[in-house]
């Protein structure tokens, strides 16, 4: 007779639990659903044209119930910040499960990248437009055309980077084995940050304007004097210049 009233006791505190859970569940989603859409709206700004706010809001919704479900406060980081990290890290998610440019576009963009270091290695200087589109033996109008229809590729798989994001790292890097991952991650950090400072000064002040300090296209433009398709060509060139640079990080 006790051991049935212990059990009934148990399930009824497990239930109460359960429900207490689920209320404080409610209370993060509802303050903190703002967050999530000030973060996809953000975000949106940098993503190409197919992808939609409702499915950034979506999976960002689902990033903020993860963060409330494993956020532990003895790691030091506030909840928000945390929370913000898993939110556009869904977010980033969602979209790469899409994959939405042709593979035409990442076989290019791959061409690119082996021209500008066939050029630099031959020349010891950075390979200038002109170069690149004469190694892959095309006009310059058609090399800017391969850089615009990378754009939207080259500034999600860099900002994933730029962000520490694990699989943008391991897929530059190449799978990192066992108790190594931290070291070799902080080292490929190491090797990209060296190579953005070594970027041709107008690419560096692209990226700088752009994740530094969070500008869009069309106001870096404004900004250097150049058109916003100009801007987004700077940037791919950018991005595939450093792809080219971290080759043996493949």
């Amino acid at each position: 007779m006790t051991a049935v009233r212990e059990t009934s006791v148990y399930k009824k505190v497990e239930a109460e639990s359960s429900k207490n859970s689920h209320q404080n569940l409610e209370q993060v989603v509802d303050r903190y659903a703002p967050l999530v859409k000030r973060i996809a709206h953000h975000l949106l700004l940098r993503m190409p044209a197919s992808v939609q706010i409702d499915d950034l809001i979506q999976s960002g919704m689902i990033g903020l119930i993860e963060a409330a479900r494993k956020y532990d406060v003895s790691k030091g980081a506030s909840f928000e910040t945390y929370a913000g990290i898993r939110i556009r890290g869904s977010m980033l998610d969602e979209v790469r499960k899409g994959d939405w440019a042709p593979r035409s576009v990442h076989r290019k963009s791959r061409k690119v990248a082996e021209a500008i270091k066939t050029v630099e290695a031959r020349t010891g200087q950075d390979a200038k437009d002109k170069e690149i589109a004469a190694e892959l033996e095309i006009t310059l109008n058609e090399y800017y055309t391969i850089l615009q229809d990378a754009t939207g590729s080259r500034l999600f798989s860099y900002d994933d980077i730029m962000e520490g994001d694990d699989s943008a790292i391991e897929t530059a890097a190449g799978e990192l084995p066992g108790p190594c991952d931290g070291l070799q991650r902080s080292t490929f950090q190491e090797h990209l940050a060296a190579a953005i400072d070594n970027l041709p000064e107008r690419e560096k002040l692209v990226l700088s304007l752009y994740y530094d300090e969070e500008l869009n296209l069309k106001e870096i433009g404004e900004v250097i004097g150049v058109s916003e398709s100009r801007v987004s060509q700077i940037h791919s060139q950018a991005a595939l210049r450093l792809r080219a640079r971290l080759v043996d990080w493949s």
